[in-house]
């Protein structure tokens, strides 16, 4: 089988010889771009004679998926996977997998980061301290005792949902589903608007699909309290960031810690979180640890490798 990494999945080049060597003792061929394609025309020259792809987090489109004819498997270096074209896999009767599972950590430390960041005042302490002035006006907030309010209970809002309970959270999920570790962490299930109403911070995991794109509009905005922060680590369009900034500018809430945008960082300059107040903005860095990238690679080939066995694991198509 030939294989093609199409995409670099930020791991070092000793580590992609490694598995290399391991597909090969098999009988199986691994090329690996050092860099992204500029194109489609060149993700199609990289991929058309590929049985297998290799790809994180670029935009695969159905030209170029249904220009590969001898494409049979996809294995995503990413646990979202609304940049692939799934339909033109289902059609073309190619197997996809993700890479679930590999930053529940990486992300949900960084929820913690942004809201501790927020709710302490961090970045205006250090400006403080640099400009010779005292902690005046830097008075903030603890999170135990706080409502942790989690629209997305899978397994990256279950480890943010535990990381808040050694805080001392009161933990509040929206109802779509119940999971059995909510219950273990005794979790209080609440109808989304209800829950907005009541959380102190509001952290969003929950996947980028038409009913939950612009979830949280101005209207659901408007429900939350003056002093909540809201957290959003999962898709930028399931947040409405014209509607958000308005609020933020205008007080409805107290503070946003944004690392997903409606595109890949670079945003653009006249993206409205730009010039809106008290939020912290990150270039999509949730997942971005090199624990979690390693944890992202051995996945990533675990699925290949369980594929070719007849056993294929992590499948969404």
């Amino acid at each position: 089988m030939k294989i093609v990494m199409i995409e670099p999945i930020n791991i070092s080049l000793l580590k992609i010889e490694e598995y290399r060597q391991r597909l090969e003792v098999e009988g199986h061929q691994l090329i690996a771009y050092s860099n992204r394609a500029e194109n489609e025309s060149e993700m199609i020259k990289r991929a058309e004679d590929a049985d297998i792809l290799i790809i994180a987090n670029q935009p695969l489109s159905a030209e170029v998926i249904n220009s590969c004819q001898n494409l049979k498997m996809i294995s995503v270096a990413f646990t979202g996977y609304d940049h692939i074209a799934v339909e033109a896999c289902q059609k073309n009767d190619i197997l996809v997998s993700n890479a679930s599972g590999y930053a529940n950590q990486a992300v949900a430390e960084l929820v913690f980061g942004l809201a501790i960041d927020l709710m302490r005042k961090m970045k205006e302490s250090d400006q403080a301290v640099r400009a010779a002035k005292t902690r005046k006006g830097l008075i903030g907030n603890e999170l135990a005792g706080k409502n942790f309010g989690i629209i997305g209970f899978g397994s990256i809002g279950q480890k943010t949902a535990s990381i808040a309970k050694a805080f001392g959270c009161n933990i509040l999920v929206d109802n779509h589903k119940k999971y059995k570790a909510g219950e273990e962490m005794g979790v209080e299930y609440l109808a989304v608007d209800a829950l907005l109403k009541k959380a102190d911070v509001l952290s969003l995991h929950l996947p980028l699909k038409k009913s939950t794109k612009n979830l949280i509009d101005a209207e659901k905005i408007a429900l939350m309290k003056k002093t909540a922060i809201l957290i959003n680590t999962a898709r930028g369009p399931v947040v409405n960031s014209k509607d958000l900034a308005e609020a933020l500018n205008n007080d409805v809430i107290a503070g946003a810690g944004i690392d997903v945008f409606e595109m890949e960082p670079p945003i653009p300059k006249n993206h409205p979180l730009l010039n809106a107040k008290n939020t912290i903005l990150t270039p999509h860095t949730a997942f971005a640890t090199e624990e979690a990238f390693l944890k992202r690679a051995e996945i990533v080939f675990a699925n290949i490798e369980k594929w070719l066995t007849g056993d294929p694991q992590n499948v969404i198509s």
